[in-house]
């Protein structure tokens, strides 16, 4: 079995992607308030700072920063996922295996996290986390999104522009 070994920094920054089992399913937006409510409800209990979020139909990505002496993200994004698993859809399909041990089968098991190091380190994660939706090609411009971004331009640290608009880019997305 592998052993996977997480950053542990005591009132770090971390950036996360957070990935549903079935990539083709639009979960998280089509319950994008029940995902809100078990979110803050966490953070409400165990808190922490999100610096930014988007949240994809498929997976969402956020960079928290954690309280001082506390590196225990790990059992955040555990209460987090199964209060949405458990309050909420269960997944289109599943295995016997998911069935016979109630799992609802919503959540890939492992997420990718990465300590930030540096102010530009958390520079090019943010830039990452709000242009992810046109990376993906869902949206032609950052603030088309609307799970992402808005609270940047709303508090004044990003231009509602932000991102450009690749409609306005020779070549991109098969033009």
């Amino acid at each position: 079995m592998s052993r996977y070994r997480r950053a542990h920094v005591p009132g770090g920054m971390f950036f996360f992607t957070v990935t549903i089992a079935d990539r083709r399913d639009d979960i998280l937006v089509r319950h994008i308030e029940h995902l809100r409510a078990s979110y803050q409800r966490v953070q409400q209990a165990r808190p922490f700072e999100t610096l930014a979020i988007c949240i994809l139909p498929d997976h969402l990505h956020a960079i928290w920063k954690l309280p001082a002496g506390d590196s225990d993200f790990s059992t955040r994004w555990s209460l987090i996922k199964s209060a949405f698993s458990r309050g909420g859809p269960t997944a289109s399909q599943r295995s016997e295996s998911k069935i016979s041990k109630r799992d609802k089968g919503v959540w890939q098991r492992r997420y990718w996290e990465h300590a930030i190091r540096s102010d530009s380190d958390l520079e090019r994660h943010v830039a990452y986390v709000h242009f992810n939706p046109v990376k993906r090609g869902i949206v032609a411009r950052v603030s088309d999104w609307p799970y992402s971004f808005h609270r940047f331009v709303g508090r004044g640290l990003l231009p509602s522009d932000w991102g450009g608009d690749v409609r306005d880019v020779p070549g991109r997305f098969g033009e």
